[in-house]
């Protein structure tokens, strides 16, 4: 079962495309995270999602139900926090909390509890006197404590310092042991993401390049050297899933983005009859930066 689904999601800025028929599929108990650089749709993806922007054709449906037709029942399993979100300052955490908690059946006080004191809020301080890393951390609890179905994300770590990523991300970890629930992250910031996700999608100027479990993402990525030993090296035809080849003296590296170790191995021998051949594991932001500079390098060659 997928809780979120997007088919053939479009959505304009005036002339501007920001997606560009968008196929999404979200399944239910995963910690999915929709990565992409500024600029890639994330958070406009995230809006119409949310009913706080209209598609321009296509649609989007949570819980099975369209976007735009989100009433209360649903609106009461989902949580959500964004970079921007709008909090009413004027009131204290206490009040923040004793405000939201009414809406939602399921609130869990004890839930409330433990968050309160793992994420060290002050509680009788207004919203407007906390740093940008408590704003974040109360809008999260807020939207924890009742234990929603559906957490959606929308860029949390941005700005945040590393000691505040850190309890955010243990509060995501806590939280997610204590019921199912599926996570919903919008993020340029592999490194958190990758400590969370078990789903990675790749948006590109409003176009997903990519879904799939992180495990089989990982899988399927690997640096690999060849160090020659003074045979010949066939360079110019190689396979299309060879990003990055470049030839150092007697090293020749590139990243294989369909690696099966026998099947590379093959290849390589094919075109390096005498070349030694090592594959290394890549983290994923190793994996989005030569994404990033791949896609760059075509953009470049097809203005040239």
């Amino acid at each position: 079962m997928n809780i979120i689904e997007t088919n053939q999601l479009t959505h304009r800025y005036w002339r501007t495309e920001a997606l560009r028929g968008l196929d999404l599929a979200v399944p239910a108990g995963s910690v999915f995270a929709l990565l992409g650089a500024n600029g890639a749709g994330k958070t406009t993806a995230i809006k119409v999602i949310m009913n706080l922007l209209r598609p321009t054709s296509g649609e989007a449906r949570v819980f099975g139900v369209d976007s735009r037709r989100l009433g209360e029942a649903e609106l009461a399993k989902i949580g959500y926090v964004s970079e921007n979100q709008q909090l009413p300052l004027w009131m204290t955490v206490r009040q923040l909390l004793d405000y939201c908690r009414p809406f939602y059946p399921t609130w869990d006080r004890a839930l409330e509890a433990k968050l309160l004191a793992q994420f060290d809020l002050p509680t009788e301080r207004k919203l407007k006197q906390l740093s940008r890393g408590m704003l974040m951390k109360a809008a999260l609890l807020s939207s924890l404590a009742y234990r929603p179905k559906l957490l959606v994300l929308d860029e949390p770590f941005s700005g945040l310092d590393p000691l505040v990523r850190d309890d955010f991300v243990h509060g995501l970890i806590e939280a997610s042991e204590l019921g199912e629930w599926t996570v919903f992250i919008s993020s340029h910031d592999i490194e958190e993401v990758e400590r969370l996700a078990d789903h990675i999608g790749l948006l590109e100027s409003g176009r997903l390049k990519f879904a799939e479990t992180t495990e089989a993402l990982l899988g399927r990525f690997r640096r690999i050297d060849v160090t020659l030993q003074g045979g010949p090296a066939a360079l110019d035809v190689v396979p299309a899933g060879w990003l990055e080849l470049q030839r150092e003296g007697d090293l020749v590296r590139f990243v294989d983005n369909q690696y099966e170790r026998a099947r590379t191995e093959q290849a390589c021998r094919e075109r390096f009859p005498e070349g030694a051949v090592t594959a290394h594991a890549m983290t994923l932001r190793e994996i989005f930066i030569t994404l990033a500079r791949t896609s760059r390098d075509s953009l470049k060659r097809v203005k040239a």
